[in-house]
């Protein structure tokens, strides 16, 4: 499929999980790039920051994406508000959890799944015909490093990615022939606070470490800040690109899911390993 050149800026735009991280990001670029935003998160007091660092027209809608009847009711919202057409739905809202198969609280799991797959798809089912109807936009689904590689602790998380990942591609070839497309985005890590905002029980690495710690220990690892992955998902999706990665560490994760895709976490330890003896010299 040859590559459609996308134009957003100037357009209408819809953020889900706006009120930090990515979403807030998307926000400020794209309304600094002249879009009317709509802007939507559960965080009522994060989305308010976010509206008030904005310098154009702005919808902001508290919402539970869990909510398929509230989310139709925002796509309603939009077309009534919208003042140019609306270029392009990021759905992006998502958390996390970490655990073991073996200690996972299945009320923890369906929470998360709930929101990283069930919004995606709400997201997707309740704005698709306002694309389709104009025979023109895109939709953005944020899926992760872990839609394309599974990881230990995070069975609950990549199960959910790697749905966003399928529901995505499976929209994509359905849209052959139409003004609109899907794109997946797959973010290694990015510098945002899902990690102290998510559940967990109990480190699931077995090392005792608190919540606080475990989000710094995320945080020093991460390669990316949300203001470029903002640029780079903006530029991708103008670009007509129907992947996109974001961050030296997607791109690694994504080149041994293809050449190793049994033994590719054999090959991150010893990559960890041969980095700690070079750390400790």
């Amino acid at each position: 499929m040859s590559k459609q050149r996308i134009t957003i800026s100037g357009r209408t735009a819809v953020i889900t999980g706006a009120a930090s991280g990515i979403g807030r990001a998307l926000a400020q670029r794209l309304s600094a790039h002249g879009c009317p935003v709509a802007i939507a998160d559960i965080d009522e007091h994060g989305l308010k920051e976010t509206e008030a660092s904005l310098r154009g027209p702005t919808l902001l809608r508290v919402l539970d994406v869990r909510d398929a009847a509230a989310q139709r009711d925002f796509a309603d919202q939009v077309r009534q508000w919208a003042p140019q057409p609306i270029a392009a739905v990021f759905n992006n809202a998502g958390v996390t959890v970490g655990s073991t198969v073996l200690d996972a609280v299945p009320e923890d799991d369906q929470w998360l799944w709930d929101i990283n797959f069930g919004g995606v798809v709400n997201g997707t089912r309740a704005f698709l015909p306002l694309l389709v109807e104009q025979d023109d936009g895109v939709i953005v689904n944020t899926s992760s490093v872990f839609g394309l590689v599974g990881m230990p602790g995070q069975s609950a998380y990549c199960s959910a990615k790697f749905a966003v990942r399928g529901f995505t591609e499976s929209l994509r070839q359905e849209l052959r022939g139409t003004g609109v497309s899907a794109v997946t985005v797959h973010p290694g890590g990015v510098d945002t606070n899902i990690v102290r905002n998510a559940r967990y029980r109990k480190d699931p690495d077995g090392r005792g470490r608190t919540q606080e710690q475990m989000a710094q220990d995320f945080a020093a690892h991460t390669m990316t800040k949300p203001d470029e992955a903002a640029e780079v998902i903006h530029r991708g999706v103008e670009a007509g690109r129907a992947r996109i990665l974001i961050g030296p560490d997607a791109r690694m994760f994504d080149l041994l899911g293809r050449l190793a895709p049994t033994r590719y976490y054999d090959i991150l330890k010893r990559i960890e390993s041969y980095q700690q003896r070079r750390t400790a010299k």
